[in-house]
């Protein structure tokens, strides 16, 4: 689908506003990408599917978990559940290289219910780089963990410091949490992690990307010394290597990570001259009526507001999400999103991060990402569950 087919005369209409400027439309290190690789034809054509070893009745956990599974509609592991959740009910160590949207989250939840029911002196902490993911993963722990009573406390920036002391009293058994809100409760003393001995880092390339490497040494280091240590990472460097290896005993590493894009994600770069032929550009493109959900990536917290205004003004349904909104808007933009409330979002990557926002039909990269693995990561999110989806990334006249 060409982009010169998707202008249309109905949705949101044009502003009078021609004004509209940024400082900054593209970081500077991103001249390091060649723009041919933002432009992928999708394939049509079946893909095998993945063959599972086991189903999620064959896993050996309780039939209350099962049920919860059942509920959630899990009925066919993907790869990652399907080679990480026996390992897992064995105590093994996992290095997992799987990026968002996979099911890595199940992979880990998943025993980690099965263990706490039968072990009460276990105990885990999971740690992610987001407020927002750590929100996800407790969502999914809610929902797969009922009936079973395991109590815990969700330890993130944002929100109220008084809630978690009185969740830290009722001796949780199980800590969500990003690395900063973690070493805050570490530094006063409101939590031990003496006694947890399951460990899970989720999206530790993206931690470490954050600048969060000493936090987390230091949070691992207050764990229990028996413990056991899943990492979860879409990429595999050497400072996620290094980590894993500080921190785990004989890993077995289990890679489900997909060399390129998604096959089927139609992917096209859309030039323009200057900031208000680039602003027209992408309203031509979200009035198509084939944009029925999607995610404008920018660069800065201030480029986001702008361009989440301008799109208000434009009369889009539009939300936006970044670091520097409050947690309480962070969660009602992304319920209204997640909600179909709204159908276009406007993020940075950092704030989007982990996201699992289900059928998103498009990825506009508004501006160009630092690295190409900020660009498989983004572009991602479209075209799940075999769906089409479509990646446009502008890029300036003088660039292409």
């Amino acid at each position: 689908m060409s982009y010169t087919r998707m202008r249309r005369s109905y949705g949101a209409q044009k502003s009078n506003r021609s004004n509209y400027r940024r400082k900054s439309s593209k970081p500077k290190s991103s001249a390091s990408i060649n723009p041919r690789r933002f432009i992928k034809v999708a394939k049509t054509e079946e893909v095998s599917e993945y063959q599972p070893t086991h189903m999620f009745n064959d896993f050996q956990i309780s039939d209350l978990l099962k049920t919860n599974l059942s509920r959630k509609g899990y009925k066919v592991p993907s790869p990652i559940q399907d080679q990480a959740i026996p390992l897992a009910l064995e105590s093994k160590d996992i290095i997992g290289i799987a990026s968002t949207g996979t099911g890595k989250t199940a992979a880990f939840i998943v025993p980690i219910i099965q263990k706490l029911s039968t072990q009460q002196s276990s105990a885990a902490l999971i740690i992610a780089p987001t407020r927002e993911l750590a929100q996800q993963i407790e969502t999914e722990f809610k929902e797969m963990a009922k009936g079973f009573g395991i109590r815990w406390a969700t330890l993130i920036g944002g929100s109220s410091m008084g809630y978690q002391l009185k969740d830290l009293r009722n001796n949780p058994r199980v800590i969500f949490g990003t690395p900063g809100r973690i070493q805050d409760h570490l530094k006063r003393g409101s939590l031990s992690l003496s006694k947890f001995n399951m460990v899970v880092l989720d999206e530790v390339d993206r931690m470490l990307d954050m600048g969060f490497i000493n936090d987390v040494t230091e949070i691992l280091k207050f764990t229990s010394g028996t413990r056991q240590s899943l990492f979860f990472s879409a990429t595999l460097g050497a400072k996620v290597q290094d980590l894993a290896m500080r921190f785990s005993n004989s890993p077995v590493t289990i890679s489900i990570k997909a060399s390129s894009t998604s096959e089927n994600v139609h992917q096209d770069i859309i030039g323009f001259g200057n900031s208000n032929e680039k602003i027209e550009k992408l309203h031509n493109l979200l009035i198509n009526q084939e944009v029925a959900k999607a995610i404008v990536f920018d660069e800065t917290q201030r480029n986001v507001d702008r361009l989440n205004q301008e799109l208000i003004d434009r009369g889009f349904s539009v939300e936006a999400i970044h670091g520097g909104k409050t947690q309480s808007k962070r969660q009602r933009a992304l319920k209204k999103f997640k909600d179909s409330e709204v159908n276009i979002l406007v993020a940075t990557d950092v704030a989007a991060r982990g996201l699992d926002v289900k059928d998103i039909t498009h990825v506009v990269n508004y501006s160009i990402p630092r690295e190409y693995d900020d660009y498989i990561h983004r572009v991602g999110r479209a075209g799940r569950a075999g769906k089409m989806g479509y990646a446009y990334t502008f890029v300036s006249s003088k660039d292409i």
